[in-house]
């Protein structure tokens, strides 16, 4: 499914312009003329207008390949060997509701900055949180940047996407100190132990649950990434 758009290329060989191009996967090459009798510029025009009709081909083939075949045939395989099986089952499942439901018959290339904007604005005035909303902008992000790299664009249309400031953003709770002191009152040994490094020294689980005897000392514990001393 691989779609590959050009410029070509020129060099200076023996003083030659040498024009460079991709066809049908072949690196292909021709004399353009002498340096002496043609510009950088001049060689450059001629080579665009040899590597045209291949970019012609490529772009109908690429507004042939609907966004829904390139999320589950490229897209999709590939973030899945590098994301956990929780993520991959979370944001599969979040780009399949929300955007290939509605975008799924569309070539991959149709797509403008304003129109994904406007995607993510009526998400934003539907209700959708704004972890919701951040989420979707980043796999949007994340697929048309894809595409680039695959040459089915030649510039994302998702890069500068931001989420609404009309997102609902759900209110931040914060214990206070007599909260705190109770919550540490009612639990036992090992377990206000662990809420503890998490509530006092703002360690992340995975940290608290990584800690070794090794990394415990009398007065502070190091984390396991290294990077903080809680004492």
């Amino acid at each position: 499914m691989r779609r590959r758009y050009q410029d070509g290329n020129v060099k200076k060989q023996r003083g030659v312009w040498i024009a460079q191009w991709w066809e049908n996967g072949h690196r292909r090459s021709r004399a353009l003329g002498s340096v002496w009798e043609m510009t950088k510029t001049e060689a450059k025009a001629k080579v665009a207008a040899i590597v045209a009709p291949f970019n012609l081909q490529e772009r109908t083939a690429s507004e042939r390949c609907s966004f829904a075949d390139f999320v589950k045939q490229v897209f999709l395989p590939f973030y899945r060997r590098k994301w956990k099986s929780s993520t991959a089952l979370s944001t599969g499942e979040r780009i399949s509701f929300h955007v290939t439901l509605e975008f799924g018959k569309r070539g991959i290339s149709s797509f403008s900055r304003d129109e994904l904007q406007d995607f993510l604005d009526l998400k934003a005035l539907k209700g959708l949180s704004y972890s919701v909303v951040s989420h979707l902008r980043w796999d949007l992000k994340q697929i048309f940047e894809l595409a680039v790299s695959e040459g089915y664009l030649i510039r994302n249309p998702a890069s500068m996407l931001f989420v609404p400031k009309e997102a609902r953003r759900a209110p931040k709770l914060v214990m206070n100190l007599a909260e705190v002191k109770k919550m540490f009152s009612l639990l036992e040994q090992r377990e206000r132990l662990i809420v503890k490094l998490a509530v006092l020294t703002g360690m992340r689980p995975g940290e608290i649950f990584g800690l070794t005897w090794g990394r415990l000392q009398i007065e502070h514990a190091k984390s396991v990434s290294g990077f903080t001393e809680v004492r």
